[in-house]
């Protein structure tokens, strides 16, 4: 195992030695470690980065992350709750079933990252930045993407009650059967977002939103009109 004062390769720490590396006050770079399972609650992480690192069913419950990395890691049924991950970012990898429970997210960037049935209950998450993401059955309810622009985020069969989506972008999105239930998208820009699954008499959730001609045509589709 190579360990010195920053960095860990290939190798699988102890939480002590985990904790020894967080009580030197440095970030620390991790690079294709082994922490299965491992409990990292309440560290003192912030700056560290964890490069292709299996970080299934590990535990970063209270953790503090802010400015954290997370790049290309295996995170599957991972638990962050009311982690600080401010600022943060996680790039790649997969974070299915991961919970991130009343985490802090402001101003944190997840991308190309694949996050299904993910629990962002309560997360805080101003000025988040979400592109590339694979939230399939995702449970997000009451989540704020105001003003936000969103990139070929998949939200299909999500649970999102209540979500706030005024005068946010999404751009070649899907809200594909996910639960939209008194979500508000007052000046949303829908045209380039899949509304497959959305019944004509479920379009009053949309009120105040712009949607493109095609769409408008294909809800209207159901009452037997064609829009010319």
């Amino acid at each position: 195992m190579e360990l010195n004062e920053t960095t860990l390769t290939d190798c699988r720490p102890t939480r002590v030695e985990i904790e020894r590396i967080s009580g030197d006050g440095q970030p620390a770079t991790l690079i294709g470690c082994d922490l299965e399972g491992m409990d990292l609650s309440q560290l003192d992480m912030a700056g560290w980065r964890f490069e292709r690192c299996n970080l299934a069913r590990a535990s970063f419950n209270g953790a503090h992350l802010e400015e954290a990395t997370f790049k290309g890691c295996r995170s599957a049924g991972s638990r962050f709750l009311s982690a600080d991950l401010l600022e943060g970012t996680i790039d790649g990898g997969d974070f299915s079933n991961a919970s991130f429970l009343g985490a802090t997210l402001n101003g944190a960037s997840i991308l190309r990252c694949k996050m299904t049935g993910v629990d962002l209950t309560d997360a805080k998450a101003m000025s988040l930045v979400l592109e590339e993401v694979l939230l399939v059955l995702a449970i997000l309810p009451k989540f704020s993407f105001r003003k936000m622009t969103l990139k070929q985020v998949d939200f299909s069969e999500a649970d999102m009650r209540s979500c706030d989506f005024r005068d946010a972008v999404l751009d070649e999105c899907s809200l594909r059967d996910a639960n939209l239930s008194d979500c508000r998208f007052e000046n949303a820009d829908l045209r380039g977002c899949d509304l497959g699954g959305v019944k004509l008499t479920d379009a009053r959730r949309f009120k105040g939103a712009v949607i493109s001609r095609q769409q408008a045509a294909e809800l209207l589709g159901q009452l037997g009109l064609r829009v010319m």
